[in-house]
This record gives structure tokens, sequence and C-alpha cells, in this order.
């Protein structure tokens, strides 16, 4: 987030309201203005005093503050804000927010703001899963707030579920995607409106080489960089999904907000995709080796001096995107990736048939060019759906993974 960037966050009631103070620790670390208002429950877990001294701000509690509301305070602190943060948002705070309830300060600057909202829920995970609650959930994100998945873990009542209460450096990144400039900002085709579509919901993402072991030395591989499945990662997570990426062997940080798990092998990463199921999208863009070695060698293979070549038996790899097509658990969107050198467009276009994805995206890895996208900067792709096929011009790879969640959002949002 930039330097001077204004937050108003809202502290519900509840046990998970200490957290507030280290979110608070880390918007004034990026350089962010922070003003609180602390409503009657979370004033049982947190002081004014502490978020005050956190903050270096005066803390709101009350909307009967006369000297304040002579000037309308309420309306001036839910204007001057960039952005307005609700954590912990609890049951009863959701609910207020869903219905329009204006009965005390927080619930009054919410419904009298005309800036995005970033709620975080923290509540029992039978509280999380009641269908009022779930409910009021879809109706914020239709209004076009910004809700995030709670975290799945033990909770301070000892039961065990979805509910707690993301970690401050979990809010922090979703914070920072509301003030990240818009790749495709400027773009005729961009709608911001259509990210909606994604709030909430589980996108699975693979990305990188695989590495297929020959000897404990030497293995099988390609060029890929990861860098297209990651941008793709992170455009995910800054649309509002809760993105599980399944990472082969590279040097990437992972994006903010992003839960990433490590493999090397095509079947560790079967393993791993299985494992992070259901999914409502899954982007399956990592370069996985078709083969491995049949019996890898426990053992450095030697060379004997008598100038022949040891045998290397194949076996075939498991096909990730087409066991996923076939899953049970099948994502509601699946699309898959295809590196062609030659008849990009038909070779993808019959790839989409054959593994059963709703889309591939296919680009031209040939010659020079190959070695300038596997481990580049830049993509030229070409999304092959059931109704056709769609050319984007050369740009960069994160640009490439606007467009392509810009359009998963808005499938998404129109099924």
């Amino acid at each position: 987030m930039d330097a001077g960037n204004k937050i108003l966050l809202i502290i519900g009631g509840g046990i998970a309201a200490y957290k507030s103070c280290e979110l608070v620790r880390l918007i004034r670390k990026e350089g962010g203005e922070v003003t609180c208002v602390l409503t009657e429950g979370g004033a049982k877990f947190v002081t004014p005093m502490t978020l005050a001294a956190l903050s270096e701000n005066p803390v709101h509690t009350t909307l009967w503050d006369l000297k304040n509301e002579a000037e309308m305070g309420h309306i001036q602190l839910s204007r001057e804000a960039d952005l307005v943060v609700v954590c912990p948002a609890t049951a009863d705070l959701l609910a207020k927010m869903a219905t329009g309830v204006a009965d005390g300060l927080a619930t009054t600057l919410l419904l009298a703001t005309d800036k995005p909202v970033l709620a975080v829920p923290a509540m029992n995970v039978k509280m999380w899963e009641h269908p009022a609650t779930q409910r009021n959930v879809a109706q914020l994100r239709e209004d076009g707030i910004r809700v995030m998945q709670p975290d799945e873990g033990p909770m301070a009542c000892g039961e065990f579920g979805p509910g707690r209460l993301p970690e401050p450096e979990a809010v922090m990144a979703a914070i920072r995607s509301f003030h990240a400039p818009d790749p495709l900002a400027g773009q005729p085709d961009f709608a911001p409106e259509a990210h909606r579509g994604l709030y909430g919901k589980h996108v699975l993402v693979t990305a990188g080489p695989t590495h297929e072991p020959i000897d404990p030395v030497r293995y099988i591989a390609n060029r890929s960089s990861g860098k297209q499945g990651f941008a793709i990662a992170a455009a995910a997570a800054a649309a509002g999904a809760r993105v599980t990426l399944v990472a082969g062997p590279v040097q990437l940080e992972t994006p903010p907000g992003v839960d990433r798990v490590d493999v090397e092998s095509a079947r560790e990463m079967l393993a791993a995709v299985e494992a992070a199921l259901p999914a409502d999208i899954a982007i399956m863009v990592a370069a996985v080796a078709d083969w491995r070695a049949a019996d890898a060698s426990g053992q450095k293979i030697k060379k004997d001096g008598s100038g022949e070549v040891p045998p290397l038996a194949l076996a075939e790899n498991p096909d990730i995107l087409a066991t996923l097509a076939k899953s049970q658990s099948r994502p509601r969107l699946l699309v898959g990736f295809a590196a062609e050198t030659e008849h990009v467009v038909d070779h993808a276009t019959a790839k989409r048939e054959r593994k059963g994805a709703d889309w591939i995206v296919a680009n031209d890895v040939s010659g020079a060019k190959g070695q300038s996208v596997m481990g580049g900067d830049a993509n030229t792709v070409h999304i092959v759906t059931a109704s056709g096929v769609e050319s984007l011009e050369p740009m960069p790879k994160p640009r490439v993974a606007a467009a392509l969640i810009d359009r998963i959002a808005k499938e998404i949002a129109n099924a």
C-alpha cells in the first residue's frame, strides 16, 4: 500500500479482537494511517488506550459524541478513509451490515460510507456455517463488499473448523490488494465489478515445472519458470479469492494472500492438487513432465569407461488435468494450459476436448520464442473455449494473468 493511505478500522466484539492490535501495527509499518472505531463488544477485549497508542490517532467508541456530531462526525469519518476494514467482523456485525441496520457508530459508518469495505469474519464454526450467516455473506458480496474467507482450525471455544480470524499478515495482504494498480486499468474490456464473482471462491492454481529424478543428482525437467502461474495466483487473490498455489521447484516469492504448497514431481503435484479439493476454479498452469524415469537410481549413475550410454527407460506420468476433469470433486471451471510449438490453436482445441477441460490457454513456445516465453516476462496466449478462440495481444505475464482472471470472474458471475 502507498504511504498516506487512510484505513478506517472497525473492531467488532470477540476474542479475536486482540489481533486487531497487530493489524494496526502492520498498517502503520507500511506507511498507512489508521483510525480505529471500537464497538462496545470490542472494548471488552482491547482498550481504546492501546489502539490510540498504536495508531497515534483518537479512538472512536460512540455515536453520541456531541463535539463531533455537531459537524456530523460519523459522516466525515466514513468519507475520509480510503478503505473501511471490519476486523473482526462478528456474525452480529455481518447481519447488521447485510440488512442495513444503523444502531451504533460502527454500523452507521458502514451505512454512510461511499468507500470500499473489507470484512474479516471471526466466529464459532457453527455460527459461520449457519444458513443465516451464509445468506448474509452472500448478500454482502453481491453488494460489492469483500468478505474474506475465515481460517480453519482450533477455536477459543474448543471446537474446530472454519471461523478463525485470518492472521494479520493475510488481512494486510488483502488491504494491499485494494491499493495495488489494476494491470488492465483503462482497458475497454476490463470490468472490476465482475470480480465480485470471485469473492470467497476457492481457486486452485498449479505453476512451474516438475523435476523427475533419474538419480540423486539428475532429473528430467523443462524451462518453465513458474512466473505465469504465480502471476495468476496473485491476480486471483487480489480479486478476493481464496487461493491455493501448488508450485513445482521454482525460486519465486509467494504472492500476498496465497496459500502455497511446494512439490517436486508430477506424482507429488497430483497428490497436492487432490488434497486441495474441493475448489470452485482450477487453473492448471504447471508444465508437468509427461514422463519420468521408470526406475530412478538410488545412487549416482557413473560412466564405466566403455563409451556405452546407459539405457533410460521411461514411464508415463499421471495426467493431472484429465484426472481432475473426471474427479467427483471436479471444479466448476477447469482451465488447462498448453505450450505448443506448432499449430498452436488446433492442438489446444484438440487438447480441450481430449482432456475434458472447460478452457485451454495456449501459447507458442517454438524456437527462440519458446525460450523467451518459458522463463521470460511476456506471453501471448489464445483462450480456447467451447464457444471459440480469443487471442490476446502480446503483454507482460501479470497483464495476461489479470486478463484471464477478469474473464474467469465474468464467467463465474454470469453462470
